[in-house]
């Protein structure tokens, strides 16, 4: 037996020693590196791959312990013409064969740039972000951004649109590199009524290098809209019908005209978005001593919205030689939102029998608009990448509300008690300028130097105007009548090196931001003292970044990275206003909101660029979230400090084709929040575990059919003082190219189960409460997408960003869709 097992380890020992690792390199026609080329090894005359890669970052290659044989390579990737190199041998000895550089061209035939549409994968995995690529999934056909980010790997939405990260709050959105310059309640009325088919992916980084913004603690989202550069005449256009209660219809346009030295851009779509909200709530109020029910709140509101919005980009590139390029952008849009509600209240004593009962109604009619300039400069110095880069922005906002409420109160009879009706006038305006500049200079060696500047002002101006109305008589309500300004400036410095040592990935920085700000309410004209107060602030704050990466092999690399951030309150939320929702919810801003400070580390894993493991660790200072006071009856809901957070996970990330026709992408991230602090004198101590998943399946059939199937989950977490239920989604689309594939249909189902429901708890100072809101989430749509123009051959400029990286993303506007 011993002479058999010894025979056997000798054969097998020979064997192994008689195969050959065959390794290579993919490149572009410039001699860059070609990441993600799929490249297939095949044995003989067969027409099956005997093996199958992907090249890394540095577009190298390996098929290990490959036997004797003969064999060729097929060689693609997206927007390229597929390779397919001659025959080779492999003999019995050779321990390493040497694959000369594999050079892919573009495609650059007609329409070619839109035939690549639909083959890149939904999510794509890279070292230092998950690109969502929104046209290769077919459910999103008829959505907005909302919606698919709702459904991006680790990314979540609360009850009032807050967009969190792995967990964490606090995501500083970008548009085009850009800010967007509202914050998370503002932003959610903008994405739920920006169409879908208008983007082209987004960039997902949990923690963005010091040549970002510190801004948002938790990382970046960066949403890049769709522009063509290339040569000739050619656009896209979409019309897309959705039903959910409500109908929804929408459209967009996306023109390029490129020639000589001048490329010609426009983008443009219209949305007509209707939908509904509702929202049931009960509060119980407790006796301080004995904890006992002293009287029980009960409410149910319904809203309705309907909310237009235009939304244009028009911009020119003008290249001055091959090297160097200006540009200019202008971009805007328009919101006209009309929200109409109805609430019936129901306050009870501690025995569940009722005292009172009241009706209230209310009309708010909003305009938001928004203007903006960019001008951009380019210059490559060489081929090597060194280049210099400038934007300068001017932003411009200006929003109105005008709100009326009634409000009836009876007896259990329904005998009228009293009444009252308020109205207000909200205008404002918000004026940001921004100016940045960017230098890059790759040394010899693999050493890379990145340094910048950049400076911002932002001024805000808001009025609150509020009458008590009799009949035809406006009264002004002096205890709430308000005048706030705000000013603020930013400038921030920062550098970043890389270098490269075999297998090691070096990546430094740090980036030092100065703040001055201001703030001035006056209160108003009608009173003695008028509440007239006023703020002002200085500091400067240090933000360090460390990446090491070390690529073991062709199939394993392994990623750390710490990084510093900020997250500076939102300029509503300095704004001490008051917001009603009707008689019983206010909202409130707090002038002496703090910003948070976060620290974070990631450790990461990736597995033959399909499989992708990170640990991560946060820790938040001075952090912020929504706080509830109770006063009387009524709730005031403001950010308010309150005292540190800590969160720690893991994420898995799953990209795996099952079979030919079919591609899953699985995502799981499991992470634990805990905080600890004081808020209106009680001590917060609270902790959770929380989970959620991520799966698209997407299945490509013949003659232009596809399909797909998708969803999430999150289970129950905690969000500051709120405790939320798990929640999820389902939906399912199928796609068909059709007109010689330059045009598209798509029908889609979104939440399938109607499971998009968020319920929770808040439990606050003597108060505990329940909530459950729903809205019109289920939703049908029909998309069709034409393409059109001549593609003609030339280069590429891509560049196409702005100068401000945090500004945009701190306004505030209510919203309800």
């Amino acid at each position: 037996m011993k002479i058999i097992t010894t025979l056997f380890l000798l054969g097998l020992t020979g064997y192994l020693h008689a195969q050959t690792q065959i390794k290579g390199s993919v490149q572009e026609e410039n001699k860059s590196p070609l990441e993600a080329a799929s490249i297939s090894l095949i044995k003989g005359r067969d027409s099956l791959s005997f093996k199958n890669e992907v090249s890394d970052k540095d577009g190298k290659f390996s098929f290990p312990a490959i036997p004797p044989g003969i064999y060729h390579i097929r060689i693609s990737a997206i927007g390229h013409i597929p390779v397919e190199e001659a025959n080779f041998t492999i003999v019995s000895g050779m321990k390493i064969l040497e694959i000369p550089v594999i050079i892919l061209q573009k495609q650059n035939n007609e329409l070619a740039s839109v035939a690549v549409v639909g083959k890149k994968p939904f999510i794509e995995q890279k070292s230092d972000r998950i690109l969502v690529n929104v046209d290769a999934s077919p459910a999103n056909a008829g959505t907005s951004v909302m919606d698919v980010l709702e459904k991006s790997p680790g990314v979540s939405v609360d009850k009032d649109g807050n967009i969190s990260l792995k967990g964490k709050q606090g995501v500083t959105i970008m548009i085009d590199n850009r800010p967007t310059y509202m914050s998370g309640a503002q932003l959610s009325v903008y994405l739920k009524s920006l169409p879908s088919s208008a983007v082209d992916q987004l960039e997902i980084m949990s923690n963005p290098s010091s040549k970002y913004d510190a801004a948002g603690n938790s990382g970046i989202i960066n949403i890049k809209t769709k522009k063509n550069k290339a040569k000739g005449f050619n656009g896209s256009t979409t019309l897309t019908y959705t039903q959910g209660k409500y109908a929804k219809p929408g459209g967009s346009l996306n023109l390029n005209y490129r020639v000589n030295k001048f490329n010609l851009f426009f983008n443009g779509g219209y949305t007509y978005w209707q939908g509904f909200q509702q929202l049931d709530i009960n509060r119980n109020y407790l006796d301080p001593g004995t904890k006992n029910i002293n009287s029980i709140f009960t409410q149910s509101t319904h809203m309705k919205f309907l909310s237009p919005e235009l939304n244009i980009k028009l911009g020119m590139d003008y290249f001055l030689d091959s090297k160097t390029t200006l540009g200019v952008v202008f971009s805007g849009y328009q919101n006209n939102e009309t929200d109409v509600s109805q609430s019936y209240i129901s306050l009870k004593n501690s025995n569940n029998v009722t005292d009172s009962l009241v009706q209230s109604f209310g009309n708010i009619h909003g305009i938001w608009s928004n203007g903006t300039m960019n001008l951009n400069f380019r210059r490559q110095f060489d081929s090597t990448g060194r280049e210099l880069t400038a934007d300068a922005d001017y932003i411009y906002y200006k929003s109105g509300s005008n709100q009326l409420f009634q409000n009836y109160t009876y007896d259990p009879d329904m005998n009228l008690l009293s009444s009252n009706t308020l109205s207000g006038e909200l205008p404002s305006t918000i004026n940001i300028y921004s100016f940045k500049t960017d230098y890059t200079h790759p040394f010899r060696n693999d050493f890379k130097l990145e340094a910048g500047l950049k400076t911002s002002f932002v001024a805000t101006d808001n009025k609150a105007n509020y009458y008590d109305v009799t009949g035809e008589v406006y009264v002004p309500d002096t205890t709430k009548t308000n005048y706030f300004v705000y000013h603020e400036n930013i400038n921030a410095a920062y550098i970043n090196l890389t270098k490269k040592y075999g297998k090691w990935n070096l990546q430094a920085g740090l980036r030092v931001e100065n703040t001055n700000y201001d703030g001035h309410q006056y209160g108003n004209i009608y009173t003695v003292n008028n509440n007239d107060s006023s703020f002002k602030k200085s500091y400067v704050n240090a933000f360090p970044t460390a990446y090491i990466t070390y690529d073991l092999n062709s199939n394993n690399s392994f990623n750390l990275n710490f990084g510093r951030r900020i997250d500076r309150p939102d300029y509503g939320d300095l704004n001490p206003f008051l917001f009603f929702l009707d008689e019983y919810t206010y909202q409130a801003g707090n002038p002496y909101l703090q910003p948070q400070l976060s620290t974070n580390i990631e450790l990461s894993h990736t597995y033959k660029n399909k499989l992708t493991t990170t640990l991560n660790y946060s820790n938040t200072q001075n952090f912020f979230a929504e706080t509830f006071e109770q006063d009387g009856h009524a709730t005031i809901v403001r950010r308010g400090n309150i005292g540190r957070r800590e969160n720690g996970g893991i994420a898995v990330s799953l990209n795996m084709p099952l079979t030919k026709w079919w591609n899953t992408t699985i995502y799981l991230n499991v992470n634990y929040n805990h905080f600890t602090g004081e808020l209106y004198g009680e001590n917060l101590n609270v902790s959770a575990v929380t989970g959620m998943g991520n799966m698209t399946n997407q299945f490509k059939f013949t003659n232009g059919w596809s399909a797909e199937l998708s969803g999430w989950y999150r289970t129950s977490g905690i969000e500051g003082q709120i405790m939320v239920q798990p929640m999820g989604q389902t939906s399912a689309a199928i796609a068909k190219q059709i007109m010689k594939d330059k045009a598209s249909l798509k029908l889609g189902l979104r939440d399938i189960f109607y499971t998009q429901q968020v319920k929770g708890t808040i439990d606050f100072q003597e108060t505990e409460a329940t909530f459950h809101n729903s809205r019109d989430s289920r939703q049908l749509s029909l998309t069709f997408t034409y393409r059109f123009g001549k593609v003609l051959k030339g280069p590429q400029n891509n560049h196409h960003s702005g100068g401000a990286d945090d500004e945009s993303n701190r306004l505030k506007k209510g919203g309800n869709n």
